[in-house]
């Protein structure tokens, strides 16, 4: 599913070819999306902030909310 979803649309997030190799990455920081997706495993939004301050909890939930309606307009199709 992760791969599936198209990060372009997606206006918290940016990729630049010669940055993070490529990654796409929360706007204005040098934090890949994959890195705090990863992190939500195990650690709650809080410690995850907390381990990358430069993003923001508005951020967060931004990208998740974006992988909700990805996902489900994925199961409509």
């Amino acid at each position: 599913m992760i791969n599936e979803i198209d990060w372009s649309q997606c206006p918290e997030l940016e990729r630049f070819p010669g940055k993070v190799s490529g990654s796409w990455l929360f706007r204005g920081t040098r934090v890949p999306v994959s890195a705090v997706l990863m992190n939500l495993k195990d650690l709650s939004v809080d410690e995850v902030i907390a381990e990358f301050p430069s993003v923001s909890r508005d951020q967060v939930r931004a990208v998740l909310d974006f992988m909700a309606r990805s996902a489900e307009a994925a199961t409509a199709r």
